[in-house]
């Protein structure tokens, strides 16, 4: 395998399948084989899950709510992602840990680095809910913080889209896709991948990050294996 130990950044969006709002059983038990598929090859997995499916603190902000209230909102909302996620991925017979940055002892680990890694040796999977544990703080944020404490070798972000366009292209046929590009063409070019303060996090400690499209079978082990599948942001 290319990566030994990876950090898979999912939204709460995708959890949602094709429904308007909340979380659709059968798109879990699909990412669970996905992630099970990379286990069974010897690859250690740590997922760090939004919870934009359920709540959203800037959403929340934006018609009056205390921005510090509404974003402890979003963090609850993504460690119930994590707890739907645990359970669908025991239920493909991987051994699973929800590890949370708001402690909730009696739903979630505290998330302590040292035993996180511990977990990740054994082969179990890490669900790192919470987000970052403060408020003004995306699950991106998160992502790429949590995979830098734990050594992972990248940040492998799962979207409905294929990789990094010239423009977003849902919205323009024209747009073209770039198979590899480095943080300061992002940064240049105004793409947008992460929110400013992950990707420049992520930049700093030299971790590259590979977008792709996680609804698409198979791709989470080809990427592992080393195909070139999506798009690789790199120095």
């Amino acid at each position: 395998m290319q990566y030994k130990r990876i950090l898979l950044k999912l939204s709460g969006e995708a959890l949602m399948g094709n429904r308007q709002y909340g979380i659709d059983p059968d798109r879990l038990a699909e990412y669970a084989q996905e992630i099970k598929s990379v286990v069974d090859k010897g690859v250690q997995v740590a997922i760090v899950i939004g919870g934009g499916n359920i709540f959203r603190g800037v959403a929340g902000a934006s018609k009056g709510m205390d921005r510090v209230q509404g974003d402890h909102m979003g963090m609850l909302a993504t460690v119930i992602n994590g707890l739907a996620l645990q359970s669908a991925c025991e239920d493909a017979g991987l051994q699973t840990r929800l590890q949370s940055a708001i402690q909730i002892n009696e739903v979630a680990e505290p998330f302590i680095r040292r035993r996180a890694i511990r977990h990740l040796e054994k082969g179990r999977v890490v669900i790192f809910g919470g987000g970052t544990g403060n408020p003004y703080f995306t699950t991106d944020s998160a992502a790429v913080l949590r995979a830098i404490e734990i050594h992972a070798d990248v940040i492998l972000k799962g979207t409905r889209v294929d990789g990094i366009y010239t423009s977003d292209p849902e919205k323009n046929a024209d747009a073209t896709k770039f198979d590899f590009i480095t943080f300061e063409d992002v940064l240049r070019k105004g793409l947008k991948v992460m929110d400013t303060t992950a990707f420049t996090l992520s930049q700093e400690n030299e971790l590259p990050i590979i977008v792709f499209d996680m609804n698409t079978k198979g791709n989470l082990l080809k990427i592992v294996d080393g195909e070139n599948i999506g798009t690789k942001v790199n120095l």
